[in-house]
This record gives structure tokens, sequence and C-alpha cells, in this order.
């Protein structure tokens, strides 16, 4: 049974002593934040230092003063196959709101789908109250693949949130539903009146862009332009610059092929389907993405960081045309969920493979 707190004690930050990873911008050092994590997604910074991790069985933890703390009041979610509760945003005000949001697989009639939900953090940051869902994939669909699940705050105010296609590939196609898209909505969970398919009959009115597989990775520019990498079948991996109304084509047509080894679709391109900046042929099973400020690193300044699930490092890519650039790997990037930028421009990666959480910043400075 879930206890109210939860300390475990093996969990302290900067726990060990730090190693040192190799890079083009000079030796990392790599300090272990936390350890001990049971299949973490997401994280996020607080204003006072401490970090929020979710673990996808529904547990929502606290990192702060050497200790790994639960925060309780997550409701049960469909923690099932890549189901569970998946992203975390922080927003903007949360200084002045305390407003948290999330995204899960929320059970449905017919199975489940991606949802978005509100609570606020307790002044002691030890629960959330007023949980509410805003949003949720109107058809439940059954298994437990390609919930998508990232969220976004634009520079507009509003969420930007990915989903999968569920498995159900026609389903990506299709406006009348929310599979293999990104979403829209307001922070209430209202709709937009200048999204794009909002006077389209039939279609869903969250709808900002379509044709996706299932996209576990979205971040914005500094220019303030979303963007979103998702999952291929073998091989087709896609890094997206996300734009309004537009059809990724997923999977009419894509640079991978399916499992078995057949054609998927009509081939690598169609008019009227956009193409991706950048692809992965093979797979490198991209998660969580972010783009650097360049703070500590000038040279990264704008450059895309994107986790590999399956190759064990994380990808760095740059230029025009987008290709990656560099592979920073070690011990410590076992299967990487997500990649997130601290307020003081160091760089924080959470391994599943090693259920921890760790912190990049120069070796020297």
């Amino acid at each position: 049974m879930r206890q109210w707190i939860v300390v475990m004690s093996i969990v302290l930050l900067g726990l060990g002593p730090a190693a040192a990873l190799e890079s083009t911008g000079g030796k990392l050092r790599v300090e272990e934040m936390a350890r001990g994590l049971d299949t973490p997604w997401a994280f996020g910074f607080l204003p006072d230092g401490a970090v929020l991790i979710t673990e996808r069985d529904g547990r929502l933890l606290r990192v702060t003063d050497g200790t790994l703390q639960e925060v309780t009041g997550v409701p049960s979610v469909f923690a099932r196959g890549q189901g569970g509760l998946l992203d975390l945003l922080v927003p903007r005000d949360f200084a002045e709101t305390r407003q948290l949001y999330f995204t899960f697989a929320k059970r449905q009639r017919g199975g489940a789908g991606t949802a978005v939900a509100t609570a606020t953090l307790s002044s002691d940051a030890r629960r959330l109250t007023g949980w509410r869902v805003l949003w949720e994939m109107e058809t439940g669909s059954s298994g437990g693949r390609h919930f998508g699940s990232r969220i976004v705050e634009g520079r507009d105010g509003y969420l930007y949130v990915t989903t999968g296609d569920r498995g159900d590939r026609p389903s990506a196609q299709d406006l009348s539903r929310e599979n293999g898209s990104v979403i829209r909505i307001a922070r209430d969970g209202s709709v937009p009146q200048d999204n794009p398919f909002v006077s389209q009959p039939g279609a869903q009115p969250e709808i900002w862009s379509y044709g996706h597989r299932n996209p576990q990775g979205a971040a914005l520019d500094l220019q303030g332009q979303l963007w979103v990498v998702e999952h291929g079948a073998r091989g087709g991996d896609e890094v997206n610059r996300i734009t309004r109304g537009a059809n990724y084509g997923w999977p009419v047509i894509s640079y991978g092929r399916h499992y078995s080894g057949g054609k998927i679709g009509e081939g690598t391109a169609k008019p009227g389907m956009e193409q991706p900046a950048h692809y992965w042929d093979p797979s490198i099973a991209p998660s969580g993405m972010m783009v650097y400020s360049g703070a500590l690193w000038p040279d990264w300044r704008g450059d895309i960081f994107v986790g590999s699930l399956k190759f064990d490092y994380v990808a760095r890519l740059s230029g025009s045309p987008l290709r990656e650039v560099e592979q920073l790997q070690s011990e410590d990037t076992l299967r990487v969920r997500d990649i997130r930028e601290a307020p003081d421009g160091t760089i924080w990666v959470l391994s599943v493979g090693q259920g921890a959480l760790y912190r990049l910043s120069p070796l020297e400075r």
C-alpha cells in the first residue's frame, strides 16, 4: 500500500564521487542526483531547487535536501505496457499558482487513452490537491502501446500535448480522432478558437498537427518554435518542426519499415505531407528532448538533445539541414528517458536503465 510519505534514505543528492564524460564541449562532470527509481518517465525543476520525478506506475517523487519523498494525491492511472503516469510540466507561473500539469494513461470505456490533468502542489510540497482532468482522448483503445505523452507550455500560454496512434495506424490520418497528433488546449482545458480544425465538420478541434506515430519528446527552440521527436517502426525515427495544421505523414509516408520487414505506406514522400527535419535509420528509440540555451556551453546554443532508449546515449543535433553531430555516452546514459536543462544551465539526464537521475556540468570552469 502507498504510504503518505516514503523516504528512501539510499537516494542522496550528489551521492558518491563524480564521473567524467568526454564531449566536444570538454569533459563533463557526471553527478548522480537520485537513484533507486522504478521506471521513471519525466522530471521537472521547482523554484526552490527541488526536483519532481514521475514513475510510470503512478508515483510522483520529490528530490530535496538529500532525500527522495513521495508526493501523495496522484489518482490511479492505467499502468500497463507503455501507459501510466507520464509527463510533468512545471509552468512558468508556478511560484504564484503552485499549479502542475501531468499527462497520463487514463482508463476509459474500450481501453485507455492519453489524458491531461492539473493539480496544485501543497505549500510543504508533500501532496497534490484538486486533481482535475482537463482533456482526454475521446475513444479508448485496447492495448498498452503508443500513448505519446509529452506536454509543453508554448510561448502563447497554451499547452501542446503529443499523443501516439495507440497502435492503430490509420487513426493518425483521421481528424475525427486525436490519435497520432499534437493537440493544443488552454490551461483550463478549453479549445483555442484559432486552432486549425475548429471549423472543420467532424474534426477534433484540439488537433494542432497530425500524422504522427508515437512522439515521446517535445520542446520549444530558442525562438519559441515547437519541435517533437517520435518513434518510427523499424527505422524512421523522426525529428519534426511542428507547424499549424500540418500532416506529418504517418502511416502513409515513412523512412522506416514494418517490424515484419514490409513496406510502410506509399514511400518516403507525398504532396501535402511534411518531411522530417531529421530521421534515424536504424531506429534509436528516441524519448526526451531538449533545446539548449548555451548558458554553460555557448557552442551548443540552439542545439537539440535527444535521449536514446535503444542505444544508450544522448544525441546532439545541429546545423541546417539538421543532423546528429555527437553522441554523449557512458554507463550513466542507459535507456535515457528524459533530458532537460536546469535553471543554472546544467543538463540533467533521467536513465531508466540505471533507475537514476544525473547532472552534467563542465568538469573545469
